[in-house]
C-alpha cells in the first residue's frame, strides 16, 4: 500500500479517541468517504447502514441539502461573531428563541457551547455558582448514577461512571457521588416489580442525601435513557419518584438530553417521555443533526435570576466559549429544528419505533442475546453467556467487539457498550424497509459469531 494512502497517513499522524491505540496501529482505520440518507461508504466503495447515526447524532441522516445550504448562506453573510460583552447575532438570537419555545416548561434561557461535555461542565459550574450566590457554600455535591455517561471533560467525566473514562485520568474529582443504575435486568431483586424497584432506588437516593447531609447536596444529573452505559431504559414511574426526592431536599434536577433530545424517544425531550421536569437541561448532537458542533444548556428562571443577580454583584458572568453560538453552527441548528417541525419528525419516530422495537424483541430469542430493550428509536441487545442466569461474557473475550466487527462485514456500523450491549440509534429518518435491512444484517452477524463459540 502506498505511503501516501489515507490509511497510512492516519496511522502516521492521528491519535484517535475511544480507541485501543496499539491495536489501531495493527488494524488501521475504516475510512469513510461519503454519506447519503442512513448509509455511508468507505474508501473502497463498500456501503454500510449507520446503525448509530454516527455517535447517536446524525438525526436527519447524511447530506441533507437544506443544512448544507444553511451553512453556506451563513458563511457568506457572517462567518464568525461572538456573544461576549453584550454582543449578539441573528442566528444565535433565533436559535435561543426557538429552543426555549420547544423546551420543557420553566426553562427560559439558553447558554451555548460546542459539545455535550462542555454543556454538562457548564451546568456543574452553574450549580456551584448558584449555591455560592445563595450563600450556601457547602451545598456543592452532585449525584449521578452508576453507568452514567455525561462527557469526558474533567468535571463531566467525574459524573460519568464508566471505568475507561476515569482510570488513570485521576478521576473523579471530589464532591461527585453516584447512586443506583435503574437497570432492572441486572439490578432488580428476585420478584421485585417495576414499582417496587423504582421505590427502592428512590429510597436509596434519599438515604444517600441524608447520609451526606441535605445541606451539602446540590444537584442530581440523569440521562432519560442511559446511552453509553448500555442503553438503560428506566422502569415506569422511576423518574417521578426520583424527582420527588430531589424536590424534598432542594436538589436541582438536571436532564442530560444530549442523546435523548430532539425526538429520539418520540417526544421532543426524553424527560417528557419519562415524565419529569428538569431545572436545567443539556442538549447537543441532534441539535444540528451533528453537521456542525453546537450544544446548549437550558436554564430555569429560578436559576437564571440568581445567576443574573450574582453577575451584577461581581461585575460580569465569567464564563463562556469563543465559539458559543457560533453563527454558522447556530444557523445549521436553527434549520435542523425547522426541519424537525416541518416534517413532523416526532410523528415519524412514533410511527416507526414499534418496527424497531419489534426487531429488537425478535432478536432477544437469539442464542447470544439475554435482553432486548429500547424506547423510540434507541435500543440495545445485551449479549450473555447464559440466558437463565443472565451471566455476561468475560469482557476479556471481547464478544461485543467481535459482533460489531461481523456487523461491519455484513454492512452495518454499530457499537458495543458496557456488558457487550449492542446499541442501536439510527438516523430518525430511517424507513421500515431500512430497519428490516439493518436487523437482517445484524442477525447474520450474530449468527456468524455464534457459530464460532
Amino acid at each position: 500500500m502506498s505511503s501516501n494512502s489515507l490509511r497510512d497517513r492516519d496511522l502516521a499522524y492521528t491519535l484517535h479517541p475511544y480507541t485501543n491505540l496499539r491495536l489501531h496501529e495493527e488494524k488501521g482505520p475504516l475510512v469513510l468517504m461519503r454519506g447519503q440518507g442512513v448509509k455511508v461508504w468507505d474508501d473502497a466503495g463498500r456501503e454500510y447502514i449507520e446503525a448509530m447515526a454516527g455517535l447517536w447524532c446524525t438525526a436527519l441522516g447524511f447530506s441533507e441539502p437544506r443544512l448544507i445550504e444553511a451553512a453556506k448562506r451563513q458563511m457568506e453573510a457572517l462567518p464568525f461573531a461572538h456573544q461576549f460583552g453584550h454582543k449578539a447575532h441573528e442566528p444565535g438570537i433565533e436559535l435561543a428563541e426557538k429552543l426555549i419555545g420547544m423546551a420543557p416548561a420553566g426553562l427560559t434561557k439558553a447558554l451555548f457551547a460546542n459539545s455535550g461535555s462542555e454543556s454538562n461542565d457548564t451546568a456543574i459550574k452553574l450549580v456551584w455558582y448558584y449555591n455560592n450566590a445563595l450563600g450556601r457554600p457547602e451545598k456543592k455535591k452532585i449525584i449521578a448514577r452508576r453507568r452514567a455517561y455525561h462527557g469526558v471533560t474533567v468535571a463531566a467525566a467525574s459524573l460519568t461512571a464508566l471505568t475507561a473514562n476515569q482510570r488513570d485520568f485521576d478521576l473523579p474529582i471530589d464532591r461527585i457521588l453516584h447512586t443506583d443504575c435503574p437497570h432492572a435486568y441486572h439490578e432488580a431483586l428476585p420478584g421485585e416489580d417495576d414499582e417496587a424497584f423504582s421505590t427502592r432506588l428512590a429510597d436509596n437516593l434519599e438515604k444517600l442525601i441524608l447520609a451526606e447531609g441535605p445541606e451539602t447536596v446540590a444537584a442530581f444529573f440523569a440521562e432519560p435513557v442511559m446511552g453509553a452505559g448500555g442503553v438503560v431504559v428506566p422502569p415506569a414511574g422511576y423518574f417521578p419518584k426520583i424527582m420527588a426526592v430531589c424536590r424534598k431536599y432542594d436538589v436541582l434536577m438536571l436532564a442530560d438530553e444530549v442523546i435523548c433530545g430532539f425526538f429520539r424517544t418520540g417526544q421532543a425531550w426524553g424527560s417528557q417521555t419519562l415524565d419529569y421536569q428538569p431545572d436545567m437541561l443539556t442538549c447537543a448532537k441532534a441539535l444540528s443533526s451533528a453537521y456542525l458542533p453546537i450544544s446548549a444548556l437550558l436554564v430555569s428562571d429560578k436559576v437564571y435570576q440568581v445567576v443574573a443577580d450574582n453577575s451584577a454583584k461581581i461585575g460580569t458572568f465569567g464564563h463562556g466559549y469563543t465559539y458559543s453560538a457560533h453563527p454558522v453552527a447556530a444557523a445549521v441548528a436553527l434549520e435542523t429544528l425547522k426541519i424537525y417541525e416541518e416534517r413532523d419528525i416526532g410523528a415519524h419516530v412514533r410511527s416507526i419505533a414499534p418496527c424497531m422495537q419489534a426487531h429488537l424483541a425478535r432478536l432477544s430469542q437469539h442464542s447470544l442475546v439475554g435482553e432486548a430493550r429500547g424506547l423510540g428509536l434507541i435500543g440495545a441487545l445485551e449479549l450473555v453467556e447464559d440466558k437463565a442466569s443472565r451471566k455476561n461474557f468475560d469482557p476479556a473475550r471481547g464478544i461485543g467487539g467481535k459482533v460489531v466487527a461481523a456487523m461491519e462485514r455484513h454492512g452495518v456500523i454499530g457499537r458495543a457498550m458496557m456488558n457487550d450491549s449492542l446499541a442501536f440509534s439510527p438516523p430518525l429518518i430511517i424507513t421500515t424497509a431500512e430497519l428490516d435491512e439493518l436487523f437482517a444484517r445484524t442477525e447474520a452477524a450474530l449468527d456468524e459469531v455464534a457459530a464460532t463459540l
